[in-house]
């Protein structure tokens, strides 16, 4: 193929499918600089700022999901995903791509669908151990389904599976701050060991309710805590800290910029089980008590936790429990050496490094010589 390469990549509404779609549009075009990429979103998600703002052009379609308490409401649905369908059509006409990939999401329905009617072969990537509505029903059409567990032959055909891990966001494998640095930007001392929370940007209700309902308990701790509480919920637990009394060993922020430095920092990380955040736990080797959110498809989130959990990688609360169990694991967790050294080389394990290379390079080989 002679002619400049033109790929179209589809899907976002959260971090867990942007980073992955954004880190293999940089490996491809690490690879061919001079590659053509277009992504395709859904109007109103977050795609629509993430991708321009990492240097790439994006097309918005009208879709969105079925609402299953209203039915009444999907009439308008079916209409959004139809004009969706046309819309796509014409982008694809217009844009002519060689290769198609879907990171999951509502866009990338569409998309996919669209290309593959035209013969343009596609590649979708599956972030979670269990397997998205999107991805499931593209299946069918794609050439390459790139996955980050294992056992995923439970809902693709085995042949077209590639096992690749997640593309997580370069930034983080590339921090070169030491340990004692990065604590020392977020106020802490070198002498103490540190656990950091993370609920995602806009927070989790439920590692929320955990540190405050054990404010004493980290007061007494020789802990000391990054909190990021996420935008959503930061001016009121301000609020009550200022009445109760914040305990000194307690670094309360609602958002942090620089993930690697927090990471660095930590000696254990509380978290979410989204896919993304995982792969980077494992690439970075940190220990990890998830917490799985039981507000996403499919209960996905546990099922990615049970899958480092039954490899001794992870440390797994379920999320009705943390307000009374997530505090005192995780400073008992913290402060046992062993523990933590057998949680790192566990979750080290699992790591697949290079995955948006890999993914890449499977693109460039599908637009060249098709299915």
């Amino acid at each position: 193929m002679s002619e400049v390469l033109r790929v179209i990549i589809s899907g976002g509404g959260t971090g867990g499918h942007i980073f992955p779609a954004v880190s293999i549009a940089n490996a491809i075009r690490d690879i061919q600089s001079d590659a053509e990429i277009l992504f395709v979103g859904a109007l109103g998600r977050m795609e629509m700022q993430r991708v321009p703002a990492a240097g790439y052009e994006i097309k918005g379609l009208p879709i969105q999901g079925f609402d299953r308490k209203n039915l009444l409401k999907n009439i308008k649905v079916l209409y959004k995903i139809w004009k969706s369908q046309r819309m796509a059509k014409n982008i694809i006409k217009d844009f002519r791509p060689h290769v198609a990939v879907g990171v999951g999401g509502y866009a990338s329905g569409p998309t996919l669908n669209m290309a593959a009617a035209k013969g343009i072969p596609c590649l979708i990537q599956e972030q979670n151990s269990y397997a998205g509505v999107t991805n499931k029903l593209l299946a069918k059409k794609a050439a390459k389904i790139c996955v980050a567990y294992e056992g995923m032959e439970r809902f693709f055909p085995a042949n077209k599976i590639l096992l690749t891990g997640n593309p997580v966001r370069q930034q983080l494998l590339e921090t070169t701050i030491s340990k004692a640095d990065a604590l020392r930007s977020f106020g802490l001392t070198p002498e103490r060991k540190t656990i950091l929370m993370v609920g995602g940007s806009l927070g989790a209700r439920t590692l929320n309710e955990s540190v405050m309902s054990h404010l004493d308990l980290i007061r007494q701790s020789d802990v000391q805590f990054i909190w990021q509480t996420g935008k959503y919920y930061h001016a009121q637990i301000m609020e009550k800290l200022e009445k109760v009394g914040k305990p000194e060993n307690l670094t309360v922020t609602d958002f942090i910029s620089d993930m690697g430095a927090a990471y660095k920092a930590a000696d254990i990380v509380v978290s979410r089980a989204g896919a993304g955040s995982i792969s980077e736990f494992c690439l970075l080797g940190k220990p990890v008590i998830l917490v799985p959110s039981p507000n996403v498809a499919e209960d996905h989130q546990t099922k990615n936790a049970l899958a480092l959990v039954n490899k001794q990688a992870a440390l797994y609360v379920k999320d009705s429990e943390a307000p009374q169990l997530l505090m005192p694991l995780a400073i008992d967790t913290v402060k046992d050496d062993a523990k933590l050294h057998s949680l790192s080389e566990n979750i080290l394990k699992m790591a697949l490094p290079a995955s948006a290379e890999i993914i890449a390079k499977e693109v460039i080989k599908l637009a060249h010589h098709g299915n």
